[in-house]
């Protein structure tokens, strides 16, 4: 009997059973993300404790004032256009950097002569910070785009290339020996065995790497940029618009959240590794 079959000779759940079955998964459903709502909530209302009762300045608002700021920006589409060159400059310097540090991980992971040559690259230049970087890029490249892009890219690539190449090298030698037995070629081992393997510790790298690139566009915009989140936050400092500085504040906060969540499903999808959520 197939399957078809079989379910369709089970017994349709009464209506108690469909109640008592919907429950338990709002349940599950609540204590999933309910935790989360009651995270962001409980964020709130302690920063209005704190900015009202505890330190009661003009240099710290409550919440309300910056919800309204961020709501008046976004009216006149300031907001959104500060928050579009940022994650432009972003998404093309972590594209090209995470590219590059696949490549050169896979690379590091799989051949032990590659590994040794490209280490004194790698293990000096990570420990150069990309925000060191700034001064060389704008002098290199200038005050437009492709000085953005070179610090991103430089605040990617070193993480990708660690954990990429950690996860080739953590692959077991017997599923290896188990792929070449059956007849498979060198080319098949890498795309069947080596590269699934590995892109855990790859969306792993690119995920810790991103939390970079997000300090470093901020610091490369403080110094060179006409728009982006970090221009706002400079713009906000020297006429002193304290809400404002908090709304570019609590735009980097959510925006990075997101991301995160994105990169965690990706993880949990591909790899079963992390929950989306939890």
């Amino acid at each position: 009997m197939s399957p078809a079959q079989v379910s369709a000779t089970r017994p349709a759940p009464d209506g108690e059973g469909a109640r008592e079955a919907a429950w338990t998964t709002l349940k599950k459903t609540a204590n999933l993300y309910g935790i989360y709502a009651i995270g962001f909530v409980s964020l709130f209302v302690l920063w209005h404790l704190i900015s009202v009762y505890l330190l009661s300045s003009v240099l710290f608002p409550p919440p309300l004032p910056v919800l309204s700021k961020a709501a008046e920006l976004i009216a006149n589409g300031k907001l959104f256009e500060h928050v579009g060159f940022s994650m432009m400059r972003i998404a093309v310097g972590f594209v090209l950097g995470s590219s590059m540090g696949i490549v050169v991980g896979l690379l590091m992971g799989s051949f032990l002569t590659v590994r040794r040559f490209m280490d004194p690259y790698v293990e000096t230049l990570r420990f150069i910070p990309a925000v060191a970087m700034i001064t060389v890029a704008v002098i290199w490249f200038g005050i437009g785009e492709a000085s953005k892009f070179f610090i991103i890219t430089y605040a990617t690539i070193f993480i990708v290339i660690l954990t990429t190449a950690a996860g080739v090298s953590s692959i077991a030698p017997n599923k290896t020996r188990a792929a070449q037995s059956l007849g498979a070629t060198r080319t098949q081992i890498f795309f069947l065995v080596t590269l699934p393997a590995t892109v855990p510790f790859i969306l792993t790298g690119m995920r810790v790497a991103m939390a970079n690139a997000f300090t470093t566009i901020v610091a490369a915009e403080l110094v060179a940029a006409n728009h982006g989140i970090g221009t706002l936050l400079w713009e906000s400092r020297l006429y002193m618009k304290i809400p404002e500085i908090f709304v570019a504040l609590l735009t980097l906060a959510l925006l990075g959240f997101t991301v995160d969540r994105c990169f965690r499903w990706a993880i949990f999808k591909f790899a079963g590794r992390y929950s989306p959520v939890t």
